[in-house]
């Protein structure tokens, strides 16, 4: 099963759904947006494209009032997870947080195959060492948005081989 792992879209709508549409296109199944999603207008595009998003809120919170109510009108297609979430997508155990220090720590736990976090808007898709002999993926996809970075990034994962490729948003 192939994600599309997006973060900080910071009310960029057109920017997240260029990234999910592309994602789409290579075979992507599912979104994991890892926080400051802002507005529920930031969604509205990327739902159209018929792929389920899993959503949590990060720092920037906008109106969580919303969001939970778009979520429960969207025929399952938006998930709001609230603060983060535990998920199991493609036969693996994904954690997902906005804050790369709570990545980071989820990820030596052993607990998770793959832990996806945001809020640096610096890509980076990493092996760590965890407490139970293993490696754990983190993988942190930058901004959607491009703000405060050099572009606008997301990442292609592949769970089924645990492959982790950085895109760019293409406009």
């Amino acid at each position: 099963m192939k994600v599309c792992i997006v973060s900080d879209s910071h009310d960029r709508g057109p920017m997240l759904a260029s990234a999910v549409e592309a994602a789409k296109a290579d075979g992507a199944e599912a979104v994991i947006h890892c926080g400051d999603l802002i507005g529920v207008n930031t969604v509205k595009a990327s739902l159209k494209l018929g792929l389920p998003l899993h959503v949590i809120h990060g720092n920037n919170l906008g109106d969580l009032v919303a969001l939970a109510r778009l979520s429960c009108n969207s025929d399952g297609q938006l998930h709001y997870h609230g603060r983060d979430a535990t998920l199991e997508l493609g036969g693996r155990r994904i954690f997902v947080t906005h804050y790369p220090h709570y990545g980071h720590a989820m990820a030596c736990t052993g607990d998770y195959d793959l832990v996806c976090c945001g809020h640096s808007h610096l890509p980076e898709a990493r092996q760590q060492a965890n407490v139970k002999g293993g490696q754990t993926w983190l993988v942190n996809p930058g901004t959607v948005a491009g703000l405060g970075a050099p572009t606008a990034t997301w990442i292609l994962g592949d769970l089924a081989t645990m492959q982790f490729q950085l895109r760019q948003v293409v406009d």
